[in-house]
């Protein structure tokens, strides 16, 4: 297995035993990320090349599909709610003020960027609950939100995507925590619930992009 191969490269014929991270989060139905993470708590088989790619045979990654329960999955709504504490807490450990992007702002707008964030969790509560995979309405109102707050308050593009991205990060990173906390190993369902997190909440950055630039054009 040659080193030149990046991880998300196609294989060649003679070493389809072996899987890229994008074949095998194509073969799980999850998002690369997730399996990264996994990969790198050593709770996936993953092998590393002599350069440091990720690399997983097929066999392996078939048995743990077959073996991986998920019948001691936290419930979505439940995660969410006990991510919601956390987030709370490590913005008041001052991880937001240390942001470049929040430093630029007035009290008053540094109050409505702290409510943003309950709005984003609200929103992914919203769409893990449902059974429709339709990000469109609920992913553009947020966008919305964040590039007219952005704007309001003299952010630039770049700005607006970092506070979105600080958000979602940090909710993420919570999320994760409440599992762990809980003691859920790693299976297909969370994986998959990852998937639609990164789903709504690339929806959101792309409307948040998006709305930014078209009332940059209407000002112009």
């Amino acid at each position: 297995m040659g080193d030149k191969l990046q991880e998300d490269e196609v294989i060649p014929d003679s070493e389809r035993d072996w899987l890229s991270l994008s074949g095998v989060a194509g073969m799980l139905g999850v998002h690369p990320s997730t399996v990264r993470l996994w990969s790198d708590k050593g709770v996936f088989p993953v092998h590393r090349t002599s350069g440091g790619h990720r690399r997983y045979l097929r066999g392996e990654v078939e048995l743990w599909m077959k073996t991986s329960s998920d019948k001691h999955v936290m419930e979505p709504v439940k995660a969410m709610h006990s991510a919601i504490g956390k987030v709370r807490m490590q913005i008041a450990e001052g991880r937001l003020e240390a942001e470049a992007w929040y430093q630029k702002l007035d009290q008053a707008a540094r109050n409505q960027y702290r409510s943003s964030g309950m709005l984003l969790v609200q929103g992914l509560m919203n769409y893990l609950a449902s059974d429709s995979n339709d990000t469109s309405s609920e992913a553009y109102a947020l966008g919305y939100d964040y590039a007219s707050r952005a704007r309001r308050y003299g952010l630039s593009a770049v700005d607006a995507t970092r506070a979105f991205l600080f958000f979602r990060n940090t909710l993420l990173e919570a999320l994760v925590s409440a599992y762990e906390d809980a003691r859920v190993p790693p299976g297909l369902a969370w994986g998959k619930m990852l998937n639609k997190i990164h789903t709504f909440t690339d929806a959101i950055l792309v409307n948040l992009i998006k709305t930014y630039l078209a009332m940059e054009d209407s000002h112009s």
